[in-house]
């Protein structure tokens, strides 16, 4: 049994987001939230959004324990890019890359392998 809770469209790129993965792939819930509550910058309140809508989904929907979960996966996936421009010198355009990512995460109980 497992749950999971996926968002898309953040506008925050994967770059960024993938060490913050990283670092709570394979911990128990509860450890994984404090390394995220601790962790500087913007990546990790993204994910430790989504780890959080994961448990609930897990105590709410599959009547899962709590204390039993760990992150099985973990992604940050890449999204559509925005493109835009900017005005430069004699004329030219230069590009502008807005990048988007999915991320994703999938809990599971200890002891209980599906």
């Amino acid at each position: 049994m497992e749950a999971r809770a996926i968002s898309k469209y953040i506008r925050i790129s994967p770059i960024k987001l993938k060490p913050v993965v990283d670092l709570v792939r394979g911990k128990d819930l509860k450890e994984a939230l404090t390394i995220l509550k601790f962790t500087p910058g913007k990546g990790s309140e993204i994910v430790e959004k989504v780890v959080k809508s994961a448990a609930a989904n897990a105590e709410n929907n599959f009547d899962m324990n709590p204390d039993d979960l760990y992150v099985a996966e973990v992604y940050a996936n890449k999204g559509p890019t925005m493109k835009r421009w900017r005005a430069i010198a004699r004329g030219r355009a230069s590009k502008i890359l807005k990048r988007t990512s999915h991320v994703g995460v999938t809990l599971r109980e200890k002891g209980k392998e599906s």
